[in-house]
C-alpha cells in the first residue's frame, strides 16, 4: 500500500477497514507511507503484523533520489508481488518502477477534479501516465475515476473497477444510549438541535460556510449547537474563526475521534458542504446511523443509498438557503434496512473478501 500520512481521513479509513477485515494469514498489507512522522493508524498496522516504510514526498528538487529509493526498494524487498497505489500525485512515478521489477499494479482514485485551478492542471499533468502504466484502475466512485483515469475508465473493462468506500454497517446502526452519552460528554440536552460534521479540516471540506450556516441557523432557533469531529491543517485557523465570532459555546471541536458511530448517533442533522469529494465515507456512515444529511451538488451520487435521508443543496446557494434546509431536516425514525446498504456494496467484510481474492488471484499468475 503507497500513502500519504495514515490519518483518520476517508481514503485511510478506507484501508483500515480492508486490512481489519481481510484474512491476514493470506494476505498481508505492508505500507510505503510518504511522510516522515507517524500518522495515527500507524501503531494499530504495526500491531496487526503490518510494516510502514516513511519516506519523504516527491518535489520538484528530489526526483533522482526518489526514484534511486523506490529502485532500492523493491530491490531489497522482493517478497512483494502487489502495489496497491493510494497516493496520486506521484503514482506515474513509483508504479512504473515497480512494473519495471514485475509487481502488478492498482492505481486507486479516492477524489475527484478540483476544477479548473493551477493545482489542478498540474496534477493532471503530472498523472496523466497513470491510466496506462497500471494493470488496474480502481475509484472510490464513477466521477472519481471519470476525473482521474477519462476516457480510459470504462468499468464494462476487466481492469477497471469502482470500489466503494465500504463500512461496518452494523457498527453504525442508531443506539439511543450512544445519542445519551455523547449528549451527555458535550453538554447538550436533548432538545438542543445538533449539527454535526466529520471530516479533516481541509479546503474542500468548506468550514467556513459551516460557521457562517451556523450563524444564520440560530437566527431562527437559538437552541442549536453543532459539532466539528476531526483535524488539520485549517483546524486552528477554523478555531479562531469560531472564536473572533463569538460563537465558542454554540460550535464544539471534537477532534479526532475512535467513535464517529457513537457521535452520529447524537447529531439530528449531518453537513457536507465540499467543494469536491471522491466518494464520502462520512455520508454512507451516517445513512447507515439513520442521518439525515444535506451535502453540496460537488459531492458524487454514488454515495446515496437511501434517497430519504439525503438532500443535496447547491455549494453556491447562500448560508440562509443552507440553514433553511438544515432546519426541516431532522427526522424522528433513525431505522433503516442494513440490507440495502450491503446490496450496493457498502458492507467491509464482503468487500474484503472481494479484495482478499483479487491479491490472490494477481499473486498466482
Amino acid at each position: 500500500m503507497v500513502t500519504g500520512i495514515l490519518d483518520r481521513g476517508g481514503a485511510e479509513t478506507m484501508i483500515m477497514n480492508m486490512y481489519r477485515h481481510i484474512d491476514r494469514s493470506k494476505v498481508q498489507f505492508d505500507f510505503v507511507e510518504h511522510s516522515l512522522i507517524p500518522g495515527a493508524y500507524d501503531e494499530e498496522i504495526q500491531s496487526l503484523g503490518g510494516r510502514i516504510y516513511h519516506r519523504s514526498r516527491l518535489n520538484g528538487l528530489n526526483y533522482f533520489e526518489y526514484t534511486k529509493w523506490w529502485n532500492k526498494f523493491f530491490d531489497d524487498h522482493p517478497e512483494y508481488h502487489v502495489v496497491h497505489g493510494h497516493i496520486e500525485s506521484m503514482s506515474a512515478v513509483y508504479l512504473s518502477i515497480a512494473k519495471k521489477h514485475h509487481l502488478y499494479t492498482i492505481a486507486h482514485s479516492h477524489n475527484t477534479s478540483e476544477g479548473l485551478t493551477l493545482k489542478q492542471l498540474i496534477f493532471n499533468v503530472v498523472t496523466y501516465k497513470t491510466r496506462y502504466i497500471a494493470d488496474n484502475l480502481f475509484a472510490c466512485s464513477m466521477k472519481a475515476g471519470e476525473d482521474r483515469y477519462g476516457s480510459a475508465f470504462d468499468i464494462a473493462k476487466p481492469n477497471c473497477k469502482i470500489f466503494y468506500n465500504a463500512i461496518k454497517i452494523r457498527d453504525f446502526a442508531y443506539n439511543p444510549e450512544y445519542r445519551k452519552q455523547i449528549r451527555r460528554e458535550f453538554g447538550i440536552d436533548e432538545n438542543t438541535l445538533l449539527l454535526g460534521h466529520v471530516g479533516r479540516f481541509r479546503k474542500e471540506k468548506n468550514h467556513e460556510l459551516l460557521v457562517e450556516i451556523y450563524k444564520e441557523i440560530i437566527k431562527e432557533k437559538q437552541n442549536t449547537k453543532m459539532i466539528f469531529v476531526g483535524d488539520g491543517p485549517l483546524f486552528n485557523i477554523i478555531r479562531e474563526k469560531v472564536k473572533n465570532e463569538g460563537l465558542e459555546n454554540g460550535i464544539i471541536f471534537a477532534g479526532m475521534r475512535e467513535d464517529v458511530n457513537r457521535v452520529m448517533c447524537a447529531m439530528d442533522v449531518l453537513l457536507l458542504p465540499s467543494s469536491h469529494e471522491g466518494l464520502p465515507v462520512t455520508i454512507v456512515e451516517a445513512q447507515a446511523s439513520g442521518l439525515p444529511c444535506i451535502i453540496s451538488d460537488r459531492v458524487p451520487t454514488d454515495c446515496i443509498v437511501f434517497d430519504e435521508l439525503v438532500q443535496f443543496q447547491l455549494l453556491t446557494s447562500s448560508p440562509g438557503e443552507w440553514a433553511y434546509q438544515a432546519l426541516k431536516s431532522k427526522t424522528q425514525n433513525r431505522s433503516i434496512d442494513t440490507k440495502v446498504l450491503a446490496d450496493r456494496g457498502f458492507d467491509v467484510e464482503s468487500a474484503a473478501k472481494w479484495l482478499e481474492r483479487f491479491y490472490i488471484e494477481k499473486y498466482e499468475q
